[in-house]
């Protein structure tokens, strides 16, 4: 990790400035790949859903009551979106906590993927924060061609992103 390019100023957790490791992903950029990790610990990579679009909601814990809030909140804003847009949820917790959170509030749409093996989407994506090795909320739209529609990094880790905005460019997407 001390290899990835390195970008201060751009996020703060709590007021702290954090600085995020990975390049900066804009809109229209070819979606960077990833090995994620799901609820049964099978790699999950960009073309595990080739030819779908892809909402990527990226928190630094499910165990926090933000992180919660905006899975919670995607869940309810994603349920108008066709099936044919995957809906992900992204952070470090181990697969086993991301599967106890998903039983707890009976998560049904939302596929959980775990980055706490490689950190290889948050250095790909750029929101991988140095100093704690969590993730910088986020939230990406992937379209169907696997190139970025949507990017939001929120500025300040402990507060919402839109995720009208992000559902929004994924229904885009999927007419598109």
């Amino acid at each position: 990790m001390t290899t990835a390019k390195e970008r201060s100023g751009l996020v703060t957790l709590k007021g702290n400035p954090m600085t995020l490791l990975g390049p900066e992903v804009r809109v229209g950029d070819p979606a960077p790949d990833f090995k994620l990790l799901d609820g049964s610990l099978a790699v999950v990579t960009l073309a595990s859903s080739s030819g779908k679009v892809r909402v990527l909601s990226v928190v630094p814990s499910l165990d926090t009551p933000v992180c919660d809030q905006q899975t919670k909140m995607l869940e309810e804003k994603a349920a108008g979106l066709p099936l044919s847009v995957a809906i992900y949820s992204v952070s470090v917790d181990l697969p086993f906590a991301q599967k106890r959170w998903c039983a707890a509030a009976e998560s049904k749409r939302i596929v959980f993927l775990s980055d706490h093996r490689e950190a290889s989407f948050g250095a790909a994506y750029g929101v991988l924060m140095k100093e704690n090795r969590l993730l910088a909320r986020a939230v990406f739209v992937v379209g169907k061609d696997d190139r970025v529609k949507h990017v939001e990094i929120v500025k300040e880790v402990a507060t919402l992103p839109d995720l009208d905005a992000a559902v929004r460019a994924a229904g885009a997407a999927a007419k598109g």
